[in-house]
């Protein structure tokens, strides 16, 4: 027995050893996707156009990166913190810990080379070589077209200056452990020619990062098999509101949706007439950015609409909003 014993403290203390020396490698070797490419971009008024485009109704980078009114429907922007930073992602939310987009405004970004803030969107890795937890879809960002990703940059740049400083973002354990182990190296793609309409709409669902709010989360991370099924659950101040599932099934998806009804579901929120009504306490609000998707370019909806056609019929009914 006292040799069984020996044996068992001898096999524990091994996996004691075992167990430090990988947790000391992932908190001190990692993140490895390399150092920051040391260039800087021309801002071409043509880069910083499309750029435009992609941060407000495509990427939709200046919807996390501001500050939305939950008090109306779809939470549009609030004026005086665009790009400032601070929205918060918590626990409510699915996410394990506290997480808050930055600023990144001139004012926070002064000090950042491009190259660096090209590293941070496309591998998640941040200025100073701590990992970002993927509350920006940087694993998406690092499949997009270089160019598309210098144009982002450029228009980032342009931004009036907002000073407004943000909270340290902090994971609870393990996670605070293994984000180490999320930023990958970037694996760019080539956009797709426009005349290509499926491959045109994966792409733009990938900008988009549409399969990141479509789907089931637990503990921050998709829940394998339910990606654009919906289900994804934000506590908002009514209540607790899902993702809509979006895969061709006919009873539980937009199966039945016609290509003019998806391109009118969008377009609704950019008539001139449109002005988001204000939601009660009760009432159901919805963290979809209709105000600033409906901005993007017809001929885009329809190809990510064929895209999403294209998908595995998922059958998902979700349950919209619960009141709290």
């Amino acid at each position: 027995m006292e040799k069984l014993l020996k044996i068992a403290g001898i096999l524990l203390l091994i996996i004691v050893i075992i167990a430090a020396a990988c947790g000391f490698y992932v908190k001190t070797m990692l993140p490895d996707v390399g150092p920051a490419q040391n260039f800087s971009l021309d801002r071409s008024d043509k880069r910083i156009q499309r750029g435009k485009y992609l941060a407000n109704h495509v990427a939709v980078c200046m919807d996390c990166h501001s500050t939305r009114s939950q008090e109306l429907f779809a939470g549009p922007l609030v004026a005086g913190n665009f790009g400032g930073g601070g929205e918060k992602f918590n626990k409510d939310m699915g996410f394990p810990g506290n997480f808050y987009s930055r600023n990144i405004t001139p004012y926070a970004l002064g000090s950042w080379t491009d190259g660096e803030i090209f590293r941070a969107i496309t591998t998640g890795v941040s200025k100073d070589g701590h990992a970002l937890f993927p509350v920006m879809p940087y694993h998406a960002y690092g499949k997009l077209d270089q160019e598309d990703l210098y144009s982002i940059i450029a228009y980032v740049r342009t931004l009036p200056a907002v000073k407004n400083d943000v909270p340290a973002s902090e994971a609870d354990f393990p996670v605070s452990l293994l984000i180490n182990t999320m930023p990958v190296s970037a694996s760019l793609s080539v956009r797709p020619k426009d005349t290509d309409i499926l491959a045109r709409g994966g792409y733009l669902v990938t900008a988009a990062a549409c399969v990141e709010c479509h789907s089931k989360m637990e503990k921050g991370a998709k829940v394998p098999g339910t990606e654009f099924g919906g289900g994804m659950e934000f506590g908002l101040p009514g209540g607790t509101v899902r993702s809509a599932n979006i895969t061709p099934d006919k009873t539980t998806g937009i199966g039945n949706w016609s290509e003019a009804d998806f391109v009118k579901r969008f377009k609704l929120y950019a008539d001139s007439a449109y002005v988001p009504h204000k939601v009660g306490p009760n009432d159901m609000n919805t963290p979809m950015p209709w105000t600033m998707y409906a901005g993007m370019e017809e001929d885009d909806l329809k190809a990510i609409f064929a895209y999403l056609k294209s998908l595995k019929p998922i059958s998902h009914q979700v349950t919209k909003f619960s009141q709290n």
